[in-house]
């Protein structure tokens, strides 16, 4: 990432943070990072890091090769006309705001506006996050790079070739931490209904899902594979996979899960 590129964030709450702390780890200077939040605790947090923070954008988009745009959706229509000179200039936009289309966010900017949208998830917080990127036709090979290394302070990233992508990522990595937690949560009622101490089933819980997630990333070998390899025949394992995989079982009820996410988005992107 370039040191004479000047990044504004507009947008400083939970994700808005995690990219600052991020960009700051992976060696971007304080001084091209500016920030932007209406909420004066947010502002402090910004000048705790070193980062200079704003109450309005105007003035610091005039300076800005990237802006990125780390607000809710319904704060957009605000935002982007203050932002705009900054498009005519050939800034590039990169959205996190999500079910909000590249469409709808140029429509604000100009026809001829650089835009990349994207989708994170919250292990960003932890540098573990999973982006996809999707970007128009006027976001040129080098402001592509500055997205993607923009992202990678936080995790892994992929770039999508159509948009409509966005709503089946929406519906596995964007929502897909809250369906780990569920079975986080299921993992621990279920120790505690065994007779296990709830802060023991917590700790197995946790731990065991944190661990096999880091083992299959880590294996080289597909999740069918992982899971075949641990299940002896008539062991323990075997009894619960027989439960889970039952018809309709966990894999049905995932699908079925995804599908309304994506459908939802999809719903959100035409509202």
């Amino acid at each position: 990432m370039s040191a004479s590129q000047q990044i504004l964030l507009v947008g400083f709450g939970n994700m808005g943070q995690a990219l600052v702390r991020g960009w700051l780890a992976h060696g971007r200077a304080a001084s091209g990072i500016e920030v932007v939040d209406p909420a004066s605790a947010a502002r402090a947090v910004a000048t705790k890091l070193g980062v200079a923070a704003h109450e309005d954008a105007a003035a610091a988009a005039a300076r800005a090769d990237v802006v990125v745009l780390a607000v809710k959706p319904n704060q957009l229509a605000h935002v982007l006309p203050k932002c705009a000179p900054a498009a005519a200039r050939g800034a590039v936009f990169l959205s996190i705001a999500a079910g909000k289309t590249i469409a709808e966010i140029g429509a604000s900017l100009g026809l001829t506006a650089a835009v990349v949208r994207g989708m994170p998830n919250t292990p960003a917080a932890i540098g573990k996050g999973m982006t996809a990127l999707v970007a128009n036709a006027a976001v040129s090979s080098g402001q592509r790079a500055l997205c993607s290394d923009l992202l990678a302070a936080v995790g892994a990233v992929a770039w999508l070739d159509d948009e409509r992508d966005m709503d089946a990522v929406t519906a596995i990595s964007g929502s897909g931490p809250a369906y780990v937690f569920l079975l986080i949560e299921c993992f621990e009622q279920a120790a505690t209904e065994l007779g296990l101490d709830a802060s023991l089933a917590k700790q197995l819980a946790l731990t065991t899902v944190a661990g096999a997630g880091e083992y299959a990333a880590a294996a080289g070998e597909s999740a069918a594979e992982l899971r075949r390899r641990v299940t002896s025949p008539n062991g323990t394992t075997q009894a619960a996979l027989e439960v889970l995989m039952a018809q309709p079982g966990l894999r049905e009820l995932l699908a079925r899960a995804t599908r309304a996410a994506a459908q939802r988005s999809r719903e959100l992107a035409e509202a």
